[in-house]
């Protein structure tokens, strides 16, 4: 005789969340709540044509600085963050050993000076006495000789001062140009040999912007290419900036270019590492298409973009593709139709096919 088991209220619960689990995994748009969108309608426009890329600011000029000489750090004058003028002395190695070289050194000139001072003199009197016949020929043409001897041992001993001088002088480590130290990588009481990086000094005078431009606009770029660039710190101003590198290899990843612009607003001080966006001003041409905010536009890491459009309550990613952009916005050329509503906020984290909530927008 079969058992039947007994009902409970939370037995049939359980189960039934076992089976359900499954069906919603497979749908997971089903388990969500719609999500909150804000939307506009996609307008035919001409824009002139332009091309924004966004990449990271650089120093124009940077350097990692090591010491001239071999020895031991005896003081740091900077750190992270300082900033010095070309000139200044950034770090000095022990000299006691530099300086016993260099008195040695003045010591042996001056003695080669008081050798030459004497030959010299000795000359002079056998010239006196020659004239009175009460010395050789031979006796005045070896004193030349002596005085040749020393004023070349004299030029030795001052050759090895200064030698000795200049090594003394290099034991300090003076910054080549006027920047920011954005690394400091020895501390006191470091052996440090020549060739070793001690400091990381940037320059702050001048910066450049590198993008990448794909491939199918890299043509249209030049030299003379007018282009305006815009930090994402100071997004209210306008940079003005000047091609200096187009380089023709591409990244077979990414399919792009690097331009490289190079920024001549001087009285502007821009961070090195912070992003900025150049736009480059392709002509007075103007380019026909629907427009939509820039903020609909989502880019994936291979260099394509896409937008969500919402569909019977859903949204769908459309892969587009775009042309010319303004201030109004970006000119689509191919991937959405005149009268689809395209996504402009909340887009970062829909899926496709996810139900959507219009919560602000104009759909006319």
């Amino acid at each position: 005789m079969p058992i039947n088991p007994p009902h409970h209220p939370r037995l049939s619960v359980f189960l039934c969340a076992v089976f359900l689990m499954p069906l919603l995994l497979l749908n997971p748009a089903v388990a969500d709540d719609p999500a909150p969108v804000s939307v506009a309608m996609p307008q035919q426009a001409s824009v002139a044509d332009t091309l924004r890329l966004s990449g990271s600011l650089s120093a124009e000029r940077s350097a990692r600085l090591s010491t001239r000489v071999d020895g031991l750090v005896a003081q740091i004058n900077v750190d992270a963050g300082s900033r010095v003028e070309r000139g200044d002395i950034l770090l000095a190695l022990d000299p006691a050993i530099a300086s016993l070289e260099q008195a040695e050194a003045n010591a042996a000139t001056a003695e080669a000076q008081a050798a030459l001072t004497e030959t010299r003199r000795l000359l002079d009197e056998a010239l006196r006495l020659r004239e009175q016949n009460h010395i050789s020929a031979t006796e005045v043409a070896t004193r030349q000789a002596n005085l040749a001897i020393a004023t070349a041992a004299y030029n030795a001993a001052r050759a090895r001062e200064k030698t000795a001088a200049e090594l003394l002088q290099r034991h300090q480590l003076p910054a080549p140009f006027a920047g920011v130290i954005s690394a400091r990588l020895t501390e006191v009481g470091e052996w440090v040999s020549r060739g070793t990086p001690v400091l990381e000094l940037v320059a702050l005078d001048q910066v450049r912007l590198d993008v990448m431009a794909p491939q199918e606009r890299f043509a249209d770029i030049s030299n003379k290419t007018t282009v305006t660039v815009i930090s994402d710190a100071l997004p209210a101003q306008r940079l003005t900036g000047r091609i200096t590198a187009l380089v023709p290899v591409s990244d077979s990843a990414a399919r792009a270019f690097l331009v490289r612009v190079v920024v001549e607003d001087t009285g502007v001080e821009l961070l090195p590492g912070t992003s900025a966006t150049a736009v480059f001003d392709l002509g007075d041409q103007q380019q026909s298409g629907l427009l939509v905010p820039r903020d609909a536009l989502l880019r994936h890491p291979d260099g394509g973009q896409s937008l969500f459009v919402v569909n019977n309550g859903r949204a769908e990613r459309r892969m587009v593709s775009t042309g010319s952009e303004g201030q109004q916005g970006v000119v689509i050329l191919s991937g959405i139709n005149a009268g689809e509503v395209v996504v402009i906020r909340g887009n970062e984290v829909l899926r496709d096919g996810q139900a959507v909530t219009v919560i602000d927008g104009n759909r006319s």
